[in-house]
């Protein structure tokens, strides 16, 4: 419990790929949390997920993540987006970078937010 008496929120995403309906590099809020496993909320949809497969955050995520394109992006994303694409850290939209913004606005939920260029999100692709 913190402060307040709640519950602490978390914030979850992928580190690895997998058999999941997540997104690459979105964050989504933790619902339940143990030692084994990861209960995520998606799309109004409870999800469990290996914790080992995670990582974790006390805090809203608050910058774009770069994601490294996957092998098999042909058919979801435009091949003018080149190897590299950002998720917003409010809605998850996914957007094309180009060149290399310090910050950018969201197509989708209007907010802009830093890019991320400094993480190793996925840095090589499974």
């Amino acid at each position: 419990m913190d402060e307040t008496g709640s519950a602490p929120s978390h914030w979850a995403r992928l580190t690895a790929v997998g058999p999941h309906p997540l997104r690459r590099g979105a964050w989504y809020r933790v619902t339940v949390l143990t030692n084994d496993t990861v209960t995520l909320e998606v799309n109004g949809r409870r999800v469990v997920v290996s914790r080992a497969l995670t990582e974790l955050s006390d805090h809203p995520p608050g910058q774009w993540t770069v994601v490294p394109r996957p092998p098999n992006a042909s058919l979801l994303l435009p091949a003018s987006w080149g190897s590299h694409y950002a998720v917003c850290p409010s809605c998850g939209n996914r957007a094309p970078l180009f060149g290399a913004p310090s910050s950018m606005g969201c197509a989708r939920c209007g907010q802009s937010f830093p890019v991320a260029w400094n993480e190793q999100y996925m840095n090589k692709s499974k």
